[in-house]
């Protein structure tokens, strides 16, 4: 490795570029990272961080609400747009130093500028030529547009952190969880939102009665929701004239984008030093992430197994341990728990119901939904849904899925217990603490039909 200038060189400083850094770094290697846009990458600057604490600020209006029921008279509230987009820009660069202290005190090397791939062990960055016994790519992925007249005219999640006014009146297309989760947002604050997505059913990777379930709740919070439809053009004016397929228009002051995401790898250099690509851009690696090229190693949704920030920490220390340690760490992909901030808030873990069947398997459901204790007193009429998927034969719990407050918080802890191989008699033995949401997922008895 000594003939090299470093032993790892990684590309892109996002969670797994920075960890991969560290965690080799801390295994005695030599490295350094590129970054032309910002330390942390989507999660710190233009996903999950900012992302929550928009959802924070959209719960409010509700929480003022609900107060009445318990008795407080709060006074009128006001929301001040750029006020909230000033305080989240400060903690973000707070976070951005973080990111930059843990590189440096590591020992690595840091380039704030864009680096392309020259050949299996050598990067351009900064003007020249370095060598690398190991290259890492770790730069993240991008938002997508469809290709539909007017598309230019519309913004997508990396633009929406950062409106300087917030919008009267939004269009927002898609059905994942960018899609709903900044549909909740806008409607939150105050926002006449109409969210458009051309399938049947909303979060269409998720368990369907997640979908289904999250859809009822959010329009029942004010979002209009269209389905099977999408937009077919947007024309500019006074005001945005979103025209969908069936020909319906809908006037609007912002149309967003959440139609996708591309692994962002196009012009880094991978096709010409013959690192194979998928067509939508994605890296292909091994079960260690090594490319095509033996020496180039990809992680992250430039690989786009799970678009999942701890997913990407996790591929990043088997890169590092692999290439610098002892390589015993490895990774599975079952039973990696999700949350989606919308309102109200989505978790899972596991199989879906149709994931279960497709296996083969012959399965119980559990379901039940319920007006929670906090809504007995709102009157807001809000309800959660709660599900587990088990394996008949077996008695393992196969999937847990909840709709509804705190369900990420709620579904780490089930994780946890999916992971371990908990049947279904360890989740009925189990004690619920009362009274919570969370203790229905060990109450539940009758089975679902």
């Amino acid at each position: 490795m000594s003939r090299h200038d470093y032993d790892l060189f990684t590309i892109g400083a996002g969670s797994g570029g920075v960890r991969a850094s560290r965690w080799a770094a801390g295994l005695g290697a030599r490295v350094a990272v590129a970054e032309e846009r910002y330390l942390g990458g989507t999660c710190v600057n233009v996903g999950c961080i900012p992302k929550k604490l928009f959802a924070y600020a959209a719960h409010f209006h509700e929480d003022f609400e609900d107060a009445a029921g318990y008795g407080w008279r709060p006074g009128a509230a006001t929301f001040d747009w750029r006020r909230l987009v000033a305080n989240k820009d400060r903690e973000i660069a707070r976070l951005n130093g973080v990111y930059e202290r843990l590189l440096t005190g590591s020992g690595v090397e840091i380039f704030r500028t864009r680096a392309t791939v020259v050949d299996p062990h050598t990067v351009e960055v900064a003007g020249k030529r370095v060598t690398a016994a190991h290259i890492l790519i770790a730069t993240g992925g991008w938002p997508t547009k469809p290709v539909i007249p007017g598309a230019e005219l519309a913004f997508t999640s990396n633009e929406a952190f950062h409106l300087p006014e917030l919008p009267r009146r939004v269009v927002v297309v898609g059905g994942g969880y960018i899609a709903v989760e900044f549909a909740s947002i806008f409607n939150g604050v105050g926002v006449d939102t109409t969210l458009v997505y051309r399938g049947p059913c909303l979060l269409r990777s998720f368990d369907a009665d997640l979908g289904r379930f999250l859809g009822e709740q959010m329009a029942l919070k004010g979002v209009r929701i269209v389905y099977e439809r999408n937009l077919a053009k947007i024309e500019g004016g006074s005001a945005l004239r979103s025209t969908l397929t069936d020909g319906t228009v809908l006037e609007s002051d912002g149309v967003m984008f959440a139609t996708g995401r591309a692994p962002n790898t196009r012009g880094l250099g991978l096709e010409s030093v013959g690192v194979s690509l998928t067509a939508g851009g994605a890296a292909l690696v091994d079960e260690n992430f090594q490319t095509s090229v033996p020496s180039i190693h990809a992680i992250g949704d430039a690989v786009d197994r799970m678009q999942l920030t701890p997913v990407a920490l996790a591929e990043g220390m088997v890169v590092a341990e692999r290439l610098f340690g002892k390589g015993e760490r490895k990774i599975s992909y079952d039973n990696v728990a999700t949350a989606i901030f919308s309102h109200p808030t989505v978790g899972t873990v596991g199989l879906s119901e149709a994931q279960a069947r497709e296996r083969g398997l012959e399965i119980a459901i559990y379901r039940s939904t319920f007006t929670p204790l906090k809504h007995t007193l709102t009157g807001r009429g809000e309800k959660v849904l709660m599900k587990l998927v088990v394996d008949r034969a077996s008695d393992r719990v196969l999937g847990v899925h909840m709709v509804g407050a705190d369900a990420g918080e709620i579904i780490q802890g089930f994780a946890v217990a999916l992971q371990c191989g908990a049947t279904k008699r360890q989740f009925d033995a189990t004690i619920g603490i009362h009274p919570t949401s969370a203790e229905e997922f060990v109450t539940m008895r009758q089975e679902s039909v």
